[in-house]
Order: C-alpha cells, then sequence, then structure tokens
C-alpha cells in the first residue's frame, strides 16, 4: 500500500481543477516533454498521459497501441526496442517546427518533474500487461510520486489490479464506456471520468449533466470530466458539477475558472530545460 495524502490534500472541493491532455494536445505535440512543458507553464494542476511498453521492456509515453499516428514510424509499440523508438520524430507528424521531438520514457517524465512537487499526475494504461503495470509502480515508487498519482484505464481488470495489489487511486470511466465490466468496478474507483460528447460508436452512451454527476457522487466517486476546450463548454462543466476537467487546451479552462474565483493563478512551481519553455 502506498500513501495517498497528496491526492487527498490536493482534492480541493471549493475549486476545480485543470489537467492538462497529453501535456498540451491541441497546440504541441502530444505526450512530448516540449507539450507537457507548455501545459506545466499554463498552470494546471495535473498532467494526464499514457503508457505503453517497447520489446525491451522500457515504459514509454504514447497514446496508441502503434507509432504510426504520432511519429514518423510505423508499427506496434512492442515490437520496438527503445533503440529503435527513439530514432523516430515525435515532433514533425504534429508540424514541422517541432521536428527532433522524441517519445519519452517514464523514467525521463519523472526526472523531468522533480522540481515540481505538487503537480498532480493522471497515468493510463494503454497497454493491460500486469508487466506494465508493476514496472510502472515500479518506476513511480522509485522516485517518489505514487502519492500523485491517480491511475485510469478503460479495463475494469486493470482498474481492478492496480487497486487490489497496490491500493492506488484509480479512475475508471461510466459502466458502457469500460472493458471487462464487473459489478464491483465502481467500488474499485476514486473517480470517473465523464465524456461532454457521446463516442462516435456509442451514440446512446451517458455524458457529462448534473444528472450524471449527482449520480456518481451519490457512489462516492469524483466527477471528471473530458475535454472542454472552450469557453461555453467550461461554463457547461462547472454548471454540472465537474469537479476536475481534463483539457486539449486548457487554457480556457484556467482562464475562466479563475475569473470566477474557482481556480486561483498558481505561480509556476518549478524550472524546465530550456527546449520544453
Amino acid at each position: 500500500m502506498y500513501p495517498m495524502n497528496q491526492i487527498e490534500r490536493c482534492l480541493n472541493r471549493e475549486e476545480i481543477l485543470v489537467a492538462g491532455h497529453r501535456g498540451m494536445k491541441a497546440l504541441y505535440p502530444e505526450n512530448t516533454l516540449f507539450s507537457m512543458g507548455k501545459a506545466l507553464r499554463a498552470g494546471v494542476d495535473m498532467i494526464e498521459t499514457d503508457l505503453n511498453r517497447t520489446k525491451d521492456g522500457e515504459i514509454v509515453l504514447l497514446h496508441d497501441l502503434r507509432v504510426d499516428r504520432t511519429t514518423t514510424g510505423s508499427g506496434p509499440v512492442g515490437s520496438m526496442t527503445l533503440k529503435e523508438l527513439k530514432s523516430l520524430d515525435a515532433g514533425s507528424p504534429f508540424s514541422p517546427e517541432y521536428r527532433g521531438l522524441a517519445v519519452p520514457t517514464l523514467r525521463e517524465f519523472c526526472a523531468f518533474l522533480r522540481t515540481w512537487p505538487e503537480l498532480l499526475l493522471n497515468i493510463e494504461f494503454k497497454d493491460y500487461a500486469r508487466e506494465t503495470m508493476d514496472e510502472a509502480v515500479s518506476v513511480l515508487g522509485q522516485e517518489g510520486l505514487l502519492g500523485r498519482c491517480v491511475f485510469a484505464c478503460f479495463h475494469a481488470d486493470v482498474c481492478a489490479y492496480l487497486h487490489d495489489a497496490y491500493g492506488l487511486k484509480v479512475q475508471g470511466f461510466p459502466e458502457e464506456y469500460m472493458i471487462g465490466w464487473q459489478e464491483d468496478t465502481y467500488s474499485k474507483l476514486f473517480a470517473v471520468g465523464i465524456s461532454l460528447a457521446p463516442f462516435a460508436d456509442m451514440p446512446n452512451m451517458r455524458v457529462l449533466t448534473p444528472e450524471t454527476v449527482r449520480e456518481f457522487e451519490e457512489l462516492g466517486l469524483e466527477p471528471w470530466c473530458f475535454c472542454p476546450d472552450d469557453e461555453r463548454s467550461v461554463e457547461w462543466a462547472v454548471a454540472c458539477g465537474a469537479k476536475l476537467m481534463t483539457c486539449n487546451n486548457p487554457l480556457p479552462a484556467l482562464r475562466v475558472l479563475e475569473q470566477r474565483g474557482l481556480h486561483p493563478r498558481r505561480i509556476a512551481q518549478g524550472s524546465l530545460p530550456g527546449s520544453c519553455r
């Protein structure tokens, strides 16, 4: 079991927290340290990122199971060594001006965060293998970061394993979003991520409304939402009662919440490498 005091302390019921989705993916190459740095400087409370594992067992920050969309390479992440993955460009597929950015490892991400002691982390597993979870928990534990993490997954078995084996805080999703749903899945969760709009292949799924928020609060779960990226959707999330907003572009949320006294302006907590500013 690991102490969760920092998560409990930072989830202030009088404020609404803002998480940068894969850093600031609407404006910069997702899940790169450059994108993370931009989100940190903007004033987010939390960074959301995704974990996969390479052929040689390294945990890396990459959303898809394949590298095709976000890098200059092609193929499954799990078929590549870290050296092969590091040879790919994770910046130019977003824009030529970001050419040369690399896919970070989890250890590099941890080192990057050492001067940001108040930042919270939302770590989503895309690789569902227990070896991936065990290694990630080990790395984050060695770095003293587990008390700042809420883990997330769309697979109920992953959520249950992290909760049961390690006693970690876990974010899941409404029942219809999840793979392998079990009757006790909600009991394993700390928070539920609720979408602002239906997925294309799930037109009847529950989305963010005041009623949905109340439903999960009555279950004792934190009602979080994704992704309010303009002022209108931020206002709707506030009206619904969401306690955390995961944003592709966190700037509108930070601006609106500050104006409404729901997110005090935060002074930059730490330093960044020059290449990430």
